[in-house]
């Protein structure tokens, strides 16, 4: 299964030079990297990256990430994944700019 995290530019090119992240300082604060599923990830841009440019948009494998990953309950009582050890660059599938076009982001068709 795909899950998906969003990145601003500066915090996908750190993960490509490093190998690894602990994520952003959201994903810092609370103890564990943020992710979102397919049906998800649109409103999570929505409410934490509104009108934010330059984002890229990583598509991980959840059979990549062990037993680090975990579902919990979090926004509306739906379950999110959240991966509790570092982002490894190997646990990255794919990534694609996540452009904003008249105020919304443009989610690849085939999310």
């Amino acid at each position: 299964m795909l899950i998906y995290k969003i990145f601003h530019s500066p915090e996908w090119a750190a993960l490509q030079a490093d190998g690894s992240t602990n994520g952003a300082p959201v994903d810092l604060a609370d103890g564990f990297v943020h992710f979102s599923t397919a049906d998800q990830v649109a409103e999570t841009a929505l409410k934490h990256f509104a009108d934010a440019e330059g984002l890229v948009l990583v598509a991980c494998d959840t059979d990549r990430m062990g037993d680090g990953l975990h579902w919990e309950s979090s926004r509306g009582g739906a379950d999110f994944p959240h991966l509790y050890r570092p982002l490894l660059l190997s646990d990255v599938v794919w990534h694609r700019p996540l452009p904003l076009i008249d105020g919304l982001h443009r989610f690849p068709a085939d999310l």
